[in-house]
């Protein structure tokens, strides 16, 4: 028997809001993506490093491990600093993308739209 293979890219939305990721998961399932969740930057940064997804989308603010640690872990192992980030949080008016190393920096709540136009600059851009 032949396995069948996706060959959609793979987001990976990290977020500790079941709405957020619910609404994350809806709008890129229909731009033709995969999506695979995480609830806290820990759970986020092991199915970076185990999935090899095509981006990362994740929160700032979050319990366990946030936004900026995870971020900061992922661009210092090889395995996922090539990762395109796109962080999304209300915490966007001080410091912002530096104090990231995120590619993109969206405000939160974010406009769906600005989302996956940022998605498919990042994504496509590195396929091409």
């Amino acid at each position: 028997m032949r396995k069948i293979v996706d060959r959609r890219p793979l987001a990976l939305a990290i977020d500790d809001s079941e709405d957020t990721l619910a609404t994350y998961a809806f709008a890129l399932e229909l731009e033709g993506f995969r999506v695979e969740e995480a609830r806290n930057g820990r759970e986020g940064l092991q199915k970076a490093v185990d999935l090899r997804p095509d981006i990362i989308i994740t929160d700032l603010s979050m319990p366990i491990m946030d936004g900026w640690e995870t971020i900061r872990r992922l661009r210092a192992d090889g395995r996922s600093r090539h990762i395109p980030i796109i962080a999304c949080s209300g915490w966007t008016a001080g410091g912002g993308l530096n104090d990231t190393s995120a590619d993109v920096l969206l405000p939160k709540p974010c406009p769906l739209d600005m989302l996956l136009f940022e998605l498919r600059r990042l994504v496509y851009r590195r396929a091409a």
